[in-house]
């Protein structure tokens, strides 16, 4: 890293001062908390030599980072955090996902830290346009939020990880290591909330067999009226059933429980012709 650090981001976004409503305030508020747990972290607990040992010196040039986000107190700590290892190098920040996906091609990263949560565009948009070219970097996703949403949507749209800004620094200097040499670093609590959705959903044997009824005539194409008639119960009751099984099974459409159902083998190819005659 030269004394002069990384490229700033633009002059206008810097700069650009406006007043927070107080649905704005909190997020903003949060920001300054976390930035400062990283400074408070990098002095009080973390000295050079201390961090550059965290990260095997497996490579013969130190990992070039990129810093995406949006709270300029944020990108100055995690800087200051990053430079204090010698296996790091920090080539440059963005304000926002536009500005990170340009600076990808001016910077050649191997990993982007990539929040969230910003203007112009977001970072779900910008790690699936980083992604979506051949040879990019590694894009980490490192934000305030664990809900499973942005977990699924950040790791669908091509994200190699995803961490925690309340992470220990030895956290994220380590799932830097890992995704530069091609692995997916997830925070112990995004991870747990992973399984924890996976044992969610639902197997054949969790549904009950009137339910594998209904599902199964689902599958093969059958109207919820019809459903009601061939098994004899209301239209109301069809309606609840496919409720539950959607809970049970983690899908949101009629379409999506069709697939799962032909895909645990609940109807075939003969079921659809013999239902349909």
């Amino acid at each position: 890293m030269t004394a002069s650090g990384p490229m700033p981001c633009r002059l206008s976004a810097i700069s650009r001062r406006r007043t927070l409503t107080p649905a704005q305030q909190a997020p903003h508020r949060a920001a300054v908390v976390i930035a400062g747990a990283i400074f408070v972290h990098t002095v009080t607990f973390a000295s050079p030599r201390a961090l550059g040992g965290v990260l095997a010196p497996s490579q013969s040039r130190p990992i070039r980072v990129l810093i995406a986000d949006d709270h300029e107190i944020v990108r100055v700590g995690i800087t200051r955090l990053l430079e204090s290892s010698d296996r790091i190098e920090v080539v440059g920040v963005a304000c926002d996902g536009e500005e990170a996906v340009d600076r990808c091609a001016d910077c050649d990263p191997d990993v982007v830290l990539m929040d969230l949560q910003m203007p112009v565009m977001d970072g779900i948009e910008a790690t699936r346009a980083i992604s979506g070219g051949e040879d990019g970097p590694s894009v980490v996703v490192l934000t305030s939020f664990s809900d499973r949403r942005r977990i699924t949507d950040a790791l669908d749209s091509g994200a190699a990880g995803y961490l925690l800004k309340d992470s220990e620094p030895e956290e994220l200097l380590a799932g830097i290591e890992a995704a530069a040499q091609g692995g997916a670093p997830l925070a112990p609590r995004v991870a747990a909330r992973l399984v924890e959705e996976r044992r969610a959903v639902g197997t054949p044997e969790t549904i009950s067999e009137r339910e594998r009824e209904v599902l199964a005539l689902l599958g093969a194409g059958v109207a919820n009226k019809q459903i009601a008639f061939r098994l004899g119960i209301s239209p109301k009751t069809v309606k609840s059933h496919l409720s539950h099984i959607f809970r049970q099974i983690g899908v949101n459409d009629r379409l999506q429980a069709a697939l799962w159902a032909r895909r645990h083998g609940l109807v075939d190819d003969a079921d659809v012709r013999r239902i349909g005659s």
